[in-house]
């Protein structure tokens, strides 16, 4: 395993939306990103932005679904530069189907890559974590404190984030890694309309999301304007804003 004193961040979800923002904004202030997602076109899109910014892009096109996916991540990243500061774990789109609608195996995709990928990759990098100091960021949502039946999937698996993030957390405290998880209001491409949910509109909702997500984040609806809040989870300067901080 190589040694180095380059600062290494890993970015799931890295292809798009959150996590493509965040990756490019990380570039700023850790001199390796791996970016992982399934889209390899857009992941080098994304790699090339990083890279504009100064630091060096490694990329994963994989499926985190897949339980060997976090094995390469890590075995990788380790192999390459023998250290991971960072794990931004941020893939995982759920289908927002209602409650009854909704079949075992969307259910179970919807786990799988959100809740299972994160979990993995997490368990796997730990004891690289364990040696820097490190910090992991779950990517929750503000679905997960107002559940509805139309996003019954979406709120149960960010519930369920949350309660990870804790238990990492809680052992993070005895490991020294620092734990987080950020939960942000509705999402809406810019120049979008509004629309209806449940009798609330996509403004409705994000204010919702504002007061009751860690570290406000849901008052932004752009995905590049979140990803400040991820990169504030890496970053001890920036104190805390959830309590779930190993101090």
């Amino acid at each position: 395993m190589m040694s180095t004193t380059k600062s290494v961040a890993i970015v799931t979800g890295a292809s798009s939306g959150i996590g493509r923002a965040t990756a490019i904004r990380l570039a700023r202030d850790f001199a390796v990103i791996v970016l992982a997602a399934r889209d390899k076109d857009d992941l080098d899109q994304a790699a090339a932005e990083v890279k504009s910014v100064g630091a060096e892009a490694i990329v994963y096109a994989l499926d985190l679904r897949q339980p060997e996916s976090a094995k390469t991540i890590v075995e990788g990243t380790l192999a390459r530069f023998g250290r991971i500061d960072a794990l931004l774990n941020i893939a995982g789109a759920v289908a927002q189907i209602d409650l009854f609608q909704m079949t075992d195996a969307q259910w179970d995709d919807g786990m799988a890559l959100k809740f299972h990928g994160a979990r993995r990759l997490t368990i796997r990098a730990w004891d690289a974590l364990k040696a820097s100091n490190g910090s992991v960021v779950f990517m929750s949502g503000s679905a997960a404190f107002g559940p509805k039946p139309q996003f019954a999937a979406v709120a149960t698996i960010n519930a369920a984030i949350n309660a990870l993030a804790k238990a990492f957390a809680e052992q993070g405290i005895k490991d020294g890694v620092q734990v987080n998880s950020v939960s942000p209001g509705l999402l809406r491409k810019v120049g979008a309309r509004p629309q209806s949910h449940g009798g609330r509109s996509d403004q409705e909702i994000s204010r919702t999301g504002r007061h009751r997500a860690h570290g406000k984040a849901g008052r932004d609806c752009r995905s590049d304007g979140l990803s400040r809040f991820p990169r504030c989870k890496v970053d001890d300067r920036c104190g805390s804003t959830d309590g779930w901080r190993r101090d």
